[in-house]
């Protein structure tokens, strides 16, 4: 399953992604290989003599935000005209694959960073370490871990972190406070308990809310938050239906009986209603959360606060999305391309697109997360910054790994129905991957 932001990010940032600013580039032809290798070249990439054009693939290109970044790349880089392609951000990837099988991908791309882990053992994108090491503004060491791991594979980067959010806890105040609960819990006991309290069918009200369709994505904390691990370090192993893994599985499976039965089939966008509603106490998600409830559901903005997710035996670990910026490797402009994600990725720029503008996108740049700016502009993303430090990856390399990660979906959700344990759901999963193989 693909993390749940991804059909989010439209109402966040681009509503009028379907259009097209520029004429998409067409063509077939055969791979370029032009830049492909590592470049020994020192200093920052020189600027164009001449004016060339590249073309860039993304969701956001109407978006307001964007639009001025790339006015401001024209003062600054003006033989370097930008050709936007623009494509729904649900139908970015198929479209993707199909340009780099037909021989023509466009020269750079924004797009949903766990897709690197699918096109970098393709061969199909630029490794980005050699510019990296000219660039004065783009260093590996200032992105958030979590997020520099999504996008490298086999050590090497391919993608430039670009924006984020991590996953937490939203609540709503005025529910907790008819239930005598003082505070957000801190550990896994206190968060049962105040389930419960926060729990009356009678009144169609409900503790926490967990969501079938989207039951592997938001298991993952509470499996690291107990210890657990997806895959052996080499990723030859399935570690998910260990002990740690299946205690995790029980306890994130058994919230289902504090949650709305018109919800358990919903996703987490779906069931925003409920929590608005104050069906709902306690809720999990990103922090685009908080930018839907500011939109949808102004009235409410003294009812519900976040906090980080309860901890468990582990620690602070959550779920991170983001978007990146790559480069692919048919493209035959990859200098001027990589000037363009380069300059979109400084960190003044990065701040204007995330944090500085009117969505809750987080910047994976941890010079920013720390910055008083962050919090002076955006009081609620305080706590979901803090979380991003505390990130997993959870993409894997691995061609059959969205099979192993839909049948993991699967089975969790039919958990939540009682179909079978929460331990038969891991086996199950479990025995998908020995079957499909590691690689």
């Amino acid at each position: 399953m693909k993390n749940p932001r991804l059909r989010r990010t439209i109402s966040l940032l681009a509503a009028g992604s379907a259009l097209t600013l520029a004429a998409a580039c067409g063509g077939g032809g055969s791979p370029s290989t032009e830049g492909a290798a590592p470049s020994t070249a020192q200093g920052p990439v020189a600027e164009p003599t001449e004016p060339v054009t590249i073309t860039f693939s993304s969701w956001v290109g109407q978006d307001k935000g964007m639009k001025a970044l790339y006015a401001k790349f024209k003062t600054e880089h003006p033989n370097i005209t930008v050709e936007f392609q623009d494509v729904p951000a649900e139908e970015s990837e198929k479209k993707l694959t199909t340009q780099v099988a037909g021989g023509n991908p466009p020269d750079a791309a924004y797009l949903d960073a766990s897709n690197i882990a699918t096109f970098a053992p393709r061969k199909a994108l630029v490794d980005l370490e050699s510019y990296m090491a000219r660039s004065e503004t783009s260093k590996p060491d200032d992105y958030v871990p979590a997020f520099r791991a999504q996008a490298t594979v086999d050590g090497k980067m391919y993608g430039l972190p670009f924006d984020g959010e991590s996953t937490g806890l939203y609540y709503r105040k005025d529910l907790f406070e008819a239930a005598g609960i003082t505070e957000p819990p801190k550990t896994w006991d206190e968060f049962t308990a105040a389930a419960q309290k926060l729990t009356d069918p009678a009144k169609k009200q409900y503790g926490f809310q967990v969501f079938a369709p989207e039951a592997e994505y938001y298991f993952y904390p509470w499996l690291w938050q107990n210890g657990g691990e997806l895959l052996s370090a080499d990723e030859k192993t399935f570690l998910m239906n260990n002990d740690a893994g299946k205690a995790a599985a029980d306890y994130y499976v058994g919230l289902a009986k504090y949650s709305s039965p018109d919800y358990l089939n919903s996703n987490s966008y779906d069931a925003r209603i409920g929590f608005a509603q104050g069906q709902i106490g306690m809720y999990m998600a990103g922090s685009w959360f908080a930018g839907t409830l500011n939109d949808e559901f102004p009235k409410i903005e003294d009812k519900w606060a976040t906090a980080p997710l309860p901890s468990g035996t582990a620690g602070c670990k959550t779920t991170i999305a983001g978007d990146a910026l790559v480069m692919f490797a048919q493209g035959k402009k990859q200098d001027a391309a990589w000037k363009w994600i380069e300059f979109l990725n400084e960190p003044e720029n990065m701040a204007t697109w995330t944090y500085k503008s009117t969505g809750t996108l987080l910047p994976p740049r941890t010079s920013l997360l720390d910055s008083p700016e962050l919090v002076q502009e955006k009081p609620v993303l305080k706590g979901f910054a803090d979380l991003m430090k505390c990130g997993v990856n959870y993409n894997i390399a691995n061609k059959n790994w969205p099979r192993v990660t839909e049948e993991l979906n699967t089975e969790l959700g039919n958990s939540m129905f009682g179909k079978l344990t929460p331990a038969e759901a891991l086996d199950s999963t479990a025995s998908t991957f020995d079957r499909l193989g590691s690689r």
